[in-house]
């Protein structure tokens, strides 16, 4: 599977996407009623994104901004993110309602996830202390190191293969408010190189006292993450726990019910998965009766397969 839209919204406000140069647009939205999509074409750009950018922030009153997209930038597959990233901190005065902010919002037909170029993104949530969302598509050059935020409330990496060091900064860092965390850690095809070990800052929860959403997949070591949950300390807190698109078989699914009770969630997503029958029902009938919401995808599903035949749900 490969993306094949943009975001439609973005801190609960729908996404609008504002005109290209030369374009006639009508009557522009309010400046907080919409999630702000700015994007240029990434093979055959007309501008800069910095430049467009720069009309944006003369067209809209960029002080009632709530929500930014960072669509295509100029040949995406091949210039890093770096210079998006140095107009964003220097706006950062010009921008003080600034709630939520992605990264990298591109489909395929743009850019593949795997090529996209990305740089340091750290400086951009300690430019914005008052952020609450955060977001960041694509996983080449892509860096995060750790950092203390008091606001974050979310934060989202998607990748078809994630650096470690990325994993780890994201795990050492001090996120108290964080309550959404979403990792596509991806396929060693595409670079991953996370280790369950890697994990463990996260799964002990120490620093993440109110997470209730944690999204662990899109991952080629699914049923090591999975047989890893059974025993982790944050799983106690959670509402929500995510482990698919990744290639999680049988003995993952085995071990995480054979571990602690999971009968508090509120939902166990495994879709995109590689589950026999007999494990798929076992893991229905064991959470469903006592009210979980269970996403087995059973459209998506495949079947047992060795583990060198399975796949992610997204790698390039």
């Amino acid at each position: 599977m490969t993306i094949g839209g943009h975001l439609e919204e973005l801190y609960g406000l729908p996404a609008f996407t504002f005109p290209g140069p030369g374009e006639t647009p009508s009557e522009l939205p309010g400046p907080e009623a919409v999630a702000w999509r700015i994007t240029v074409d990434s093979y055959d750009a007309e501008e800069q994104w910095t430049e467009a950018f720069a009309r944006f922030r003369s067209a809209v009153d960029t002080t009632r901004v709530r929500a930014l997209i960072v669509g295509a930038w100029e040949d995406a597959y091949e210039r890093s993110s770096a210079d998006i990233v140095e107009a964003l901190v220097a706006a950062r005065d010009r921008m003080p309602g600034l709630r939520a902010l992605f990264l990298g919002d591109m489909h395929f037909e743009e850019c593949e996830i795997s090529w996209i170029t990305q740089t340091d993104v750290t400086p951009l949530p300690a430019a914005f202390p008052d952020l609450e969302e955060f977001g960041v598509r694509g996983g080449k050059d892509l860096a995060f190191t750790a950092l203390r935020h008091d606001k974050l409330r979310k934060l989202v990496v998607e990748s078809g293969g994630l650096p470690v060091d990325v994993v780890r900064g994201a795990a050492a860092s001090e996120l108290p408010a964080l309550e959404h965390l979403d990792l596509w850690l991806g396929t060693s095809w595409y670079g991953a190189d996370t280790e369950v070990a890697d994990l463990e800052p996260i799964l002990s929860g120490a620093r993440l006292p109110r997470l209730r959403h944690l999204a662990l997949r899109n991952s080629d070591i699914q049923d090591e993450i999975a047989a890893a949950m059974a025993s982790a300390p944050v799983v106690a807190r959670l509402e929500v726990l995510d482990l698919s698109m990744g290639t999680l078989g049988d003995d993952g699914a085995t071990a995480l019910l054979g571990g602690q009770p999971l009968t508090h969630l509120k939902k166990l997503d495994l879709h995109h998965n590689y589950l026999s029958e007999p494990v798929r029902q076992r893991v229905q009938h064991t959470l469903e009766a006592a009210g979980v919401e269970v996403d087995l995808d059973p459209d998506d599903a495949g079947e047992d397969e060795d583990e060198g035949d399975r796949f992610v749900s997204v790698g390039e």
